[in-house]
């Protein structure tokens, strides 16, 4: 397979992966939740004191693409703030960038730099994202390894509309749901695991949890579509390893199925840290030419 091709299937493949949405994975099987095993409030909130507390994430990453009977491996960088922005860097030779894969609260921004072409779109742009509430808050939550609630603003976000006077004490939030809010979830235990649940119009989201750890080893989004068929992403976190004051898993698999294709993610983070000197915003060079989220579907639809 030649190099742009393996670009080609490596820049437009992620962001399909976050604008389309699983896997084969065999179906869990879970039994009822019976009284006195695990209190339902106190588990989640268990499972969201394993959030992160780092303000920065930064590792050198290994990144693996399967699209049908093609794959490649590049290397990369995986640089995310915490409420900010996650931007993920594809690298040729190991020292060449060849795509840079950038999310913030505004927009989405795909960049092909051997090609010099990008993509820059504001979530509502994105037909799955807006339909589904996978907005810049539920991605970060699926890299963060964290539980997300589907629609939710951040509470950045949030205090930012509010009287300035509640301002310090709404940046101190987290993106996570209050206490008063976990009944929006269901929770049945499954052997080891505590499978957490939430329904929301054609969406299902769930969560994989250990019930020892409270650590969540999968996240699951379903779009049911009767029409057009459905589309499952899933993402497995592995290799879980102490980060801060908190563990942070190594090993992130994702899987993308729709009714076409199946596209295989892998990312495997080494050399994690907390960086902290670096910009967090992409300057678009007047050289590259502005593309379609519709021509990057074509485009990746053709692959």
């Amino acid at each position: 397979m030649r190099l742009s091709g393996i670009l080609r299937v490596a820049v437009l493949a992620m962001p399909l992966v976050l604008a389309s949405c699983g896997s084969k994975k065999k179906t869990v099987q879970p039994q009822p939740m019976t009284q006195g095993t695990v209190d339902k409030a106190n588990f989640i909130e268990h499972v969201h004191g394993n959030a992160q507390t780092a303000k920065f994430i930064t590792s050198k990453v290994k990144f693996s693409v399967e699209v049908g009977p093609q794959k490649l491996t590049l290397t990369g960088n995986l640089k995310m703030k915490r409420d900010d922005v996650i931007r993920l860097q594809l690298m040729a030779f190991g020292f060449v960038e060849a795509g840079r894969i950038e999310l913030t609260k505004e927009y989405v921004l795909i960049m092909d730099r051997i090609n010099k072409q990008y993509l820059k779109a504001p979530y509502i742009s994105v037909d799955f994202l807006r339909n589904s509430g996978l907005n810049f808050n539920t991605l970060q939550a699926l890299f963060w390894n964290e539980l997300f609630r589907p629609n939710q603003v951040s509470a950045k976000n949030e205090a930012d509309d509010k009287d300035k006077k509640d301002k310090k004490k709404k940046d101190k939030e987290t993106t996570l749901p209050a206490k008063e809010d976990l009944t929006i979830y269901s929770i049945i235990e499954s052997g080891d695991d505590m499978i957490i649940s939430r329904e929301e119009g054609k969406m299902d989201y769930s969560w994989l949890a250990s019930k020892q750890s409270a650590l969540i080893r999968m996240a699951n989004v379903l779009y049911k579509d009767r029409f057009h068929g459905n589309a499952q992403l899933n993402w497995d976190y592995n290799d879980f390893d102490l980060v801060g004051k908190t563990m942070f898993p190594k090993k992130h698999t994702i899987t993308l199925t729709t009714p076409e294709k199946e596209v295989k993610l892998g990312m495997t983070l080494n050399y994690i840290g907390n960086e902290s000197e670096w910009e967090t915003r992409t300057e678009v060079s007047n050289k590259y030419r502005e593309v379609t989220v519709d021509e990057i579907l074509r485009r990746f639809m053709a692959l």
